[in-house]
Order: structure tokens, then sequence, then C-alpha cells
């Protein structure tokens, strides 16, 4: 692979479907080591690539210059300029859509990703659905680099080094010396968050004996985490306190991390941290399990009582009858498997 090879990857949103990319990049990159790389990205995103050195960043600004089709066209010409050989297109969106049209008028080879709408609708319907696994995300991206001509081997692909843990925090592992448990205990959406008070009963037994931190952001989501840091001794907040950066070294010397079906889980997969995925309207079939963890580590409703999971592809819709269906995931039953993961067989009490 020579130098003047330079592929333009774009995926603007969201935070868990750009975090999918990384294991991915790390692979490309291994193999294609002279090939010229730029992420078009959200920059609230930045800090998920500085491991890589040598990649470029560009910014989508979707609601001040790069707004509507004259922003879009705008930043069409801010990545011509860049001389790409290559666009791989792994959000396939309207935005994207029209760059398409631009870049292949200017012959620039353009593959974008197949999302699998309709497999997916088959699977979400509520009659004659098709209840298999479908292509996981990681996947579906790797195909677009694949029809590009850059084929690599995920199997091949090897963690990066942890980084050094966030300094503001490091008193944690000196003073403390117990294993620590991240939670992100929210989602985007409330078919896919598990009820909090059952939650605390999970913080509250593992604080126990390890160190909880949580994660979590926006202003109410904050103001419940708190309420539990002010409760229980052993349970630690720092989003509001650090950089994302920060968070994303944090979450990288985690010992577990328990997640809904969100970015933080694809995060701490990202660096080799067991994750624990709590799993409400939505299901693993879909595709966007984080990388590479077990089958075992996920909590799936029961699909005798709940024959509509998943209900959407994102979670959104909570049918008839269903609004109370994560509650039939006990605190027990998340606690005996964050045990089972960290191969511990009991906690005293």
């Amino acid at each position: 692979m020579t130098k003047d090879k330079h592929i333009i990857i774009l995926r603007f949103s969201s935070l868990g479907d750009v975090a999918i990319l990384i294991p991915l990049l790390r692979c490309i990159i291994d193999k294609y080591k002279n090939l010229k790389i730029t992420i078009v990205t959200l920059g609230q995103y930045n800090a998920l690539f500085n491991e890589f050195k040598d990649i470029n960043i560009v910014n989508v600004e979707k609601d001040s210059k790069h707004k509507g089709f004259p922003g879009i066209y705008k930043l069409f010409n801010e990545l011509r300029k860049l001389k790409p050989t290559a666009i791989a297109d792994l959000h396939s969106v309207l935005r994207t859509n029209i760059l398409e049209v631009f870049f292949r008028f200017i012959f620039i080879k353009y593959k974008r990703i197949n999302k699998g709408r309709k497999e997916k609708a088959k699977l979400c319907r509520k009659k004659n659905k098709v209840f298999s696994p479908l292509t996981p995300t990681i996947y579906r991206y790797k195909e677009v680099f694949r029809k590009l001509g850059f084929e690599v081997n995920l199997e091949n692909h090897i963690y990066p080094l942890k980084p050094n843990f966030p300094f503001k925090i490091e008193f944690i592992n000196k003073k403390y010396q117990k294993k620590l448990i991240g939670v992100a205990p929210f989602s985007a959406h409330k078919g896919k968050t598990y009820p909090l008070d059952l939650m605390q009963k999970v913080i509250a037994f593992l604080q126990r004996e390890y160190i909880v931190i949580l994660f979590g952001g926006g202003k109410k989501e904050t103001q419940q985490i708190k309420i539990w840091e002010r409760a229980y001794k052993n349970v630690k907040f720092f989003s509001d306190k650090i950089s994302f950066n920060d968070e994303l070294n944090l979450i990288a010397n985690l010992d577990l991390m328990i997640s809904m079906d969100s970015a933080n889980g694809h995060i701490a997969s990202n660096y080799n941290i067991d994750v624990v995925t709590i799993w409400g309207m939505t299901h693993p079939f879909i595709g966007f399990s984080p990388w590479n963890q077990p089958e075992k580590n996920n909590i799936i409703l029961d699909l005798e009582k709940f024959p509509l999971i998943p209900t959407s592809t994102y979670g959104k819709i909570i049918p008839n009858g269903y609004s109370d269906a994560m509650r039939t995931i006990t605190p027990q039953q998340i606690i005996e498997k964050v045990l089972e993961v960290m191969n511990v067989d009991q906690i005293s009490s």
C-alpha cells in the first residue's frame, strides 16, 4: 500500500456507533501502515481516536457551517481538498447520501454501509417476526472497507496498552485497593433503561466490596447519580469533573462495566473490559452487542413472556403490557451475573 492512498471515513454519530469503529480501525492501521486516514465525525467524539497518532480528524458542524444543502456542499469542498482516493460511508444518512453524489461526480470511489434495514424490520415486527441473529455492526463496517480494497481479519486484533489512570482520580487505586466496577445506568430511551429503584439495589450491594463508579450525563441523570454517590460510601461519580478523554482512560482501567444497550458498553469492550449488558426492548440479535464479549454476559428479558422483543432497533417502542418488563430482571440476577463474570463465588453479607 503506497502513501498516496487516502481513505476518508464518514461516521458522524451516535457515540456508540462511532465507538464500534475503533477495533476495526486498529486492524486497518496495523495492516495498511502507509494508508492515510481521515475521520469525519462530531467534535465531541474526538477523544475516541486519541490512541491513533497519525489519523486526521475533520469535525462536522451540522448546526452551523455544515447545515443544510449549502453546508453539505461546503463540507464536500473541505474534504475534496484533502485529495482522498476512497470514501467509506459508515453512516448512510441523507447528508452522506448527498456527499456520495458529489464525490461520484468527481470519480472518487465511494462505498456505503448496508444497515440491513429490511432485516431489522423483520426482526422487530409484531407479526411473522423473523427471529435470527443479524450481522453485527462492526462487520457491516468491515464489509465497506473490503469493497474499497482494504481487507482485514478482526481475529488479528490486538488491544493497545491500557492508558494511565487519570491523574485527578488516581487516589482511588491507591487509597481503596479495591476492584472497580463501572455502572452506566442510563440509556437514550426508557425502553432500554433498567428501573432506577432496582439499579439502586444492585449498586448498594456491589459497593460493599467494590468501588462502584457511575457514568452518565445530563441534568436529570447527574441529579440521580449524585443522590447515590451521597448515599453510599464506595460509590463515586466523576463525569462532571473530568474531560471525556479522562473518562475514557478511567473506563479502560475498570475491572467490569455494567451497561444498558448503550455506548458505555462499546467503549469498555474496546479496552478489553468485561461488560455485562442489560437488554430491555432491544436484543443482541440486532447486531449492537459490545464487540468480543461472550453471549453469557448478556441479561435478556424472558422471550416467552415478552415475545415482541426486540420491539425496535433502538428500543423506542414499548408495546402495551411491556412498560414493566424490565422489572422481571431482578437485582439478584444482575449481581449474580457480575460475580460470575468476575469469577467470584460469593460476597460476605
